[in-house]
């Protein structure tokens, strides 16, 4: 039997690439390390996504040493490396600005003042993301006690809570939704600071909101974070059209039976429309309708005020993606009354919105596997590739 094993904090675990740019940064004399999230998943035995780089170099000084390497942003200055179709990050040791040095002709100066490792580290949000690891000396260099809070399995805010969450309340949702991908428990000083501040949360910066949201979907089981957030009170905060449904326990049993099965169905976890469709659609037939078969109008569906709201004000949907949404739903009320699903002429097939209709049909078990089969069988024929497989 083979034993599979878990991530650690280890040079082996290390992307290759991003080791190669912190052995280049530090051979030319730079203080260079693996920062945050990548640091806090290894140690908690995930195998992390991103790598990003912390350094002592300027923005100038890692373009200039590191190939294919771009300054980006204007608040906050860093280096985009790119290595095939891998992306890394490499920001420079930031610090706080003194009283003296704010100043209106500098708006962004306290996000791109240069500092230390230690001054960098106390600027993070969570003790567990100040954390620095050296992966050429296998060196864990910890200023927070984040690696205390990694052993507690505990997500704890750096400085005073209040505070931190005063100045960006994103960070409600990002503590709510590591505690849940780590299964980690929340600094009870930061679970009341999280609750207390909850109306800061509903005027955050609605962009921001929908970046975590669609990481909330992404995890194992969306259904235990937002069920969390609704204690806390965050819930009506952020989606009170939602909120609604996690009053009324027969709606709600129907939610949670949909958003936890919603890796079975989601084919791309990452496109932001396969996740807000099923996500739509979970609300859906749970709150609207939940007939499958029940006639829908595109057109309809988008006039409606509260689906509208909570689409585009509350998820921050595009109007693409509540178009295809939309659609999706009008056509898979369709799908199982057209005869011949293998007909080339078949304009459903056609649609950009059709898989996304083909997703709703199995999450809702509306197609005999017969019917089903045709179906894929019919865009097989259209895209000229393999349907891709459930997981």
């Amino acid at each position: 039997m083979t034993v599979k094993k878990r991530p650690k904090l280890s040079p082996e675990y290390i992307h290759p690439e991003a080791l190669k740019i912190v052995k280049r940064l530090q051979r030319e004399g730079f203080a260079t390390y693996l920062v945050g999230g990548c640091v806090r998943d290894l140690l908690a035995g995930i195998q992390p996504k991103d790598f990003d780089i912390a350094t002592q170099a300027s923005p100038k000084q890692v373009k200039k040493n590191v190939p294919d390497a771009y300054i980006i942003g204007k608040r906050f200055r860093l280096v985009l490396v790119k290595r095939g179709t891998d992306l890394f990050e490499v920001a420079t040791f930031r610090r706080d600005p003194k009283p003296d040095e704010v100043s209106v002709d500098e708006k962004f100066l306290g996000d791109n003042l240069f500092g230390t490792p230690e001054e960098d580290a106390n600027r993070r949000d969570f003790t567990f993301n100040g954390l620095f690891y050296d992966p050429v000396k296998d060196e864990l260099i910890d200023y927070c006690g984040g690696m205390k809070d990694v052993r507690n399995h505990t997500v704890k805010m750096i400085g005073d809570p209040y505070k931190r969450l005063e100045e960006d309340p994103i960070r409600i949702l990002r503590a709510l939704r590591l505690a849940h991908k780590l299964d980690f428990s929340i600094d009870s000083t930061l679970r009341a600071a999280m609750t207390e501040l909850a109306p800061a949360l509903g005027k955050s910066v609605l962009p921001r909101r929908r970046e975590e949201i669609l990481k909330i979907l992404r995890l194992p089981d969306p259904s235990l974070t937002l069920m969390e957030a609704h204690d806390l009170g965050l819930l009506n905060q952020i989606f009170p059209t939602l909120n609604e449904v996690y009053r009324n326990m027969e709606q709600l049993s129907e939610f949670n039976c949909y958003l936890g099965r919603l890796q079975e169905f989601v084919l791309d976890i990452e496109n932001p429309a396969e996740l807000f469709g099923y996500f739509m659609l979970a609300y859906y037939r749970s709150a609207v309708n939940s007939d499958p078969y029940a006639k829908v109008i595109a057109s309809d569906f988008l006039k409606d005020e509260k689906l509208k709201k909570f689409m585009a004000l509350e998820l921050g949907m595009f109007n693409l993606e509540q178009s295809m949404v939309a659609k999706a739903l009008e056509m898979q009320s369709r799908l199982k009354k057209t005869a011949n699903p293998e007909d080339p002429r078949n304009h459903l097939v056609q649609s950009e919105s059709f898989p996304l209709a083909m997703m709703m049909a199995r999450a809702d078990y509306a197609l005999s596997a017969d019917k089903l089969l045709k179906w894929e069988t019919a865009l097989q024929q259209v895209v000229k590739k393999p349907f891709k497989k459930r997981r």
